[in-house]
């Protein structure tokens, strides 16, 4: 996701840039925005008003482009920004994918695929706060990994209908949602290594 703050994973690593404390930004509203969508495509694809789903999904997407491209090119990075951009980032995925798991559209062992990086991603971001670190930095791998996501999600949606069109989004839906699911995990052990790295750096300024 474009993450609005400086490429944290979470809001408060030892590594961010200055960020502000200003609430009232286009990038905070844009995610706020994002937020409220989020209720709209539950709704949308639980009762298979699939156009709604698929138009929300698509706007939280250019949202999500815009607010951090704006935040990072006009200075806009604040805290609040950290914290409603990775949360509307997350809560999309999941009610995507238990929506889409709900509908047959995708299994539910894939749901457990991606939900079980996350769990284990917040186990190693609670292990490195005994160490002072709130966060860990984002890296290309990971921003790879939610972007191939968040396109096989609308094309395994328009993949359901009938026609050319939809023979067509179904298998380059598939191919996103592989590429994302392995490089999703990819980055899980980038940040498990990132997370060694601050253990270390911690026993050694001990041994200081």
């Amino acid at each position: 996701m474009a993450a609005q703050g400086n490429g944290q994973l979470e809001a408060g690593s030892s590594r961010a840039t200055p960020a502000s404390d200003r609430v009232l930004t286009l990038p905070n509203v844009l995610s706020a925005l994002r937020l409220v969508g989020v209720p709209i495509f539950v709704w949308a694809i639980l009762t298979r008003h699939d156009a709604i789903a698929l138009v929300t999904l698509m706007l939280s997407g250019l949202s999500d482009y815009l607010d951090g491209k704006i935040a990072r090119r006009f200075g806009l990075e604040s805290r609040v920004g950290q914290l409603l951009d990775p949360l509307a980032d997350r809560l999309y995925i999941a009610t995507t994918l238990v929506g889409l798991a709900w509908r047959d559209i995708i299994p539910w062992w894939l749901v457990a695929v991606l939900v079980g990086r996350e769990v284990l991603l917040a186990g190693v971001l609670a292990w490195i706060r005994r160490f002072g670190q709130t966060g860990l930095p984002v890296h290309f791998v990971g921003k790879a990994a939610t972007f191939n996501l968040l396109y096989a999600f609308p094309l395994l949606l328009l993949g359901q209908g009938e026609g050319g069109f939809a023979r067509w989004a179904l298998p380059i839906g598939w191919a996103f949602a592989w590429w994302g699911v392995v490089l999703y995990w990819v980055a899980g052990a980038i940040y498990i290594g990132q997370a060694r790295e601050v253990a270390r750096a911690h026993a050694r300024a001990l041994r200081t």
